[in-house]
This record gives structure tokens, C-alpha cells and sequence, in this order.
């Protein structure tokens, strides 16, 4: 059996005769963390939203299979069941909920209760400022605090995949750094991600490898450390 979690082959995204996303290949393995970069415009989102169908109407050509079985014709919020997450561009939280029931929303899918309440526990340390808010509506967090939100609620069902969409976009350097901070440590417990970024260098950082998009096509792979230290890399990306 591969050990591929998530397999993208020829995706194509179209919107009326605009092209997106013009045949791309990916894949993210097991226990692996997978950097998408590239510029604003460049298609990334679209692929994202394309993986979990949720894109508005248009046209999809291609194939996305998740461990091994097509995701065609899947519902969004079937995703979670089968332990794939994403925390969207904008941090989708719920603003007319609390803290701790939007964290409660992440663990619907589960129903044993003591570990539950055991990683609401963990995040609670992991990121303090929601727990002194648990009872504060999320709408008025901080958009920093809004993407730990986001992020934990996201960790909640336990995924077998993490799909991240710029997590670090409007953050303050000590609020990304701390976002990244937990990305490395989800991470290293095995969690499997895509991390779709446009600071390049932090999401290279924390990658083991890395994808190079632009104007709907990738235009680069390869090692994660490698691609740091490419010229063109370094020219495009990381304003060196």
C-alpha cells in the first residue's frame, strides 16, 4: 500500500473561461509536512478548496484521492469523519459561539467525552489567552486569537490530514511565530499536513518538502531545505 495520505493528479479548477488551476500533480505521505507557496494569485487556495469541495460553481477536471479512495462526490462535512481537516484562509470560526463551543464544533464527530475535555485542557495551556476568554464569543477575538481558535478547533477531530491556509496572513511576528510554533510541534506528532503559506520562508522552515506554484501551475519541487537555498527560490520568494 503507498503510503501517499493525499494524491492530486492532473487538477484543473476553471471559473467561466478563467483557468486557476491548470493541471497540477501533488502529494503529501504519511507523517509528512508539505509547504504549497507561491504569490497571491497563484492558485493555492483554489487548490485547497478544490481537495475539500468547496469551491463555488465551476468547472473541476482531475483526481484527489485521500488514502488510497477517491474524495469525488464527497460532502465537505463528511471530510471530517474520514479525520481530514482544514482551517480555511480567514479562520472561518464561529463568531456567535464561544470559545469553548467552538472547540466543542471540532469534536463533534467524537463521543468519548473524558478526552474531550483532556484536549480542550492541552489547548487551554497551549494557547492561555483562549482559556481566559473560554466564555467570550469568538467574533470578538483578536484575529490572532481567532487563528488559534481555528487552529484548535481543527485539531480537535484528531485528523489523519491537516489542511492549513495561510495561517500566518494579518498576524502579528510574535502571534506567527507562535502559530508556527504549534505547527512544528503538530507536526512532530505525527500529524500529516499541507501548509499552504505565502511567507516562504517560515513555511520552508517548518516543511520537510516543498511546492512551488504560479499562475495555476507548479513550477518547483523538491526538499524543503534544498528549495531554501535555490537562487531562484531566494530571487522569487524569500527577497534575497
Amino acid at each position: 500500500m503507498s503510503d501517499n495520505v493525499l494524491k492530486v493528479s492532473g487538477l484543473k479548477v476553471a471559473y467561466g473561461g478563467i483557468k486557476a488551476v491548470k493541471g497540477i500533480d501533488l502529494e503529501v505521505n504519511q507523517g509528512e509536512l508539505v509547504a504549497l507557496i507561491g504569490a497571491n494569485g497563484a492558485g493555492k487556495t483554489t487548490t485547497l478548496k478544490a481537495i475539500t469541495g468547496t469551491l463555488p460553481a465551476c468547472k473541476v477536471e482531475g483526481t484527489v484521492a485521500y488514502k488510497g479512495a477517491s474524495l469525488k462526490g464527497s460532502q465537505s462535512f463528511h471530510l471530517v469523519e474520514k479525520k481530514l481537516a482544514m482551517v480555511p484562509e480567514g479562520r472561518g470560526v464561529f463568531t456567535r459561539m464561544t470559545i469553548h463551543e467552538n472547540l466543542m464544533m471540532g469534536a463533534y464527530t467524537r463521543n468519548d467525552q473524558a478526552g474531550i475535555d483532556a484536549d480542550i485542557a492541552t489547548w487551554y495551556e497551549t494557547f492561555p489567552r483562549l482559556k481566559e476568554r473560554s466564555s467570550q464569543l469568538a467574533g470578538t477575538l483578536s484575529g490572532g486569537e481567532q487563528q488559534m481558535l481555528a487552529m484548535a478547533r481543527a485539531l480537535m477531530s484528531h485528523p489523519d490530514l491537516l489542511l492549513l491556509d495561510e495561517p500566518s496572513m494579518g498576524l502579528s511576528p510574535i502571534m506567527v511565530e507562535k502559530i508556527f510554533e504549534v505547527i512544528r510541534a503538530v507536526s512532530a506528532q505525527g500529524v500529516t499536513i499541507l501548509l499552504v503559506e505565502q511567507n516562504a520562508k517560515l513555511a520552508l522552515q517548518a516543511a520537510h518538502r516543498g511546492y512551488v506554484m504560479d499562475s495555476g501551475v507548479i513550477t518547483m519541487t523538491g526538499n524543503a531545505a534544498d528549495m531554501l537555498d535555490d537562487p531562484r527560490v531566494k530571487a522569487a520568494y524569500l527577497g534575497e
